[in-house]
């Protein structure tokens, strides 16, 4: 009887170690992730859209998913790009970054996120706005700042003491960032590594 018993226990975590989905493009999608009812999580929810797979926001505005640290239940997505000709991120109707507190994903605190075009109530808050800070890097460098250049911009470093499910923008606060990755101090802007990244609480 005994030796039943450890057989069903060990056989239902076996099945759990191999219900994973079928990799996605390039890129393998790791228990708990579930791009399909029929593996993984259902909690833990992905897309695979014509090869490429991607995190959908709780306003239903998708990212594509560069890569996954199933060791470290990790996953960076990619930041919205800033509208062409414009300093208005790609998912500003949605007021930016919006994570289901229901689900099993928040952001993590390895994120140095930029900030453009904001308002002057900006000033008031800790953030860097300062001519030194990463933004004016980004502003001066890289194509897709051009559209913001000689905006308020800021930047900070999401930490624990900050809503870990939003990055917001809007027309009264700011309207587009990106982000970064692990971020080092005083690091050049050809050397950033551009993402946000997400964590999830593994299952029970």
């Amino acid at each position: 009887m005994v030796m039943v018993f450890l057989f069903l226990i060990l056989g239902t975590h076996v099945s759990e170690a191999y219900n994973t989905c079928p990799t996605c493009g390039s890129i393998d999608v790791p228990y708990p992730l579930s791009t399909d009812d029929n593996c993984g999580d259902p909690r833990y929810k992905v897309y695979c859209t014509n090869g490429i797979l991607e995190f959908f926001s709780a306003a239903g505005f998708s990212y594509k998913i560069l890569s996954i640290n199933p060791s470290a239940y990790k996953l960076i997505i990619s930041p919205p790009p800033i509208q062409k000709g414009t300093c208005y991120s790609s998912d500003f109707s949605s007021e930016g970054l919006k994570l289901d507190e229901n689900l099993p994903f928040n952001i993590s605190t390895h994120n140095t996120v930029m900030l453009f075009n904001c308002s002057d109530h900006i000033l008031l808050s800790p953030l860097n706005c300062s001519s030194t800070s990463f933004c004016r890097q980004f502003e001066d460098n890289v194509e897709e700042g051009i559209g913001c250049k000689n905006t308020l911009c800021c930047h900070y470093l999401k930490d624990s003491a900050m809503t870990s499910h939003m990055i917001r923008i809007r027309t009264v606060g700011c309207t587009a960032y990106t982000s970064m990755v692990n971020m080092k101090p005083g690091s050049s802007f050809d050397s950033w590594t551009y993402g946000i990244e997400l964590q999830w609480v593994p299952p029970n």
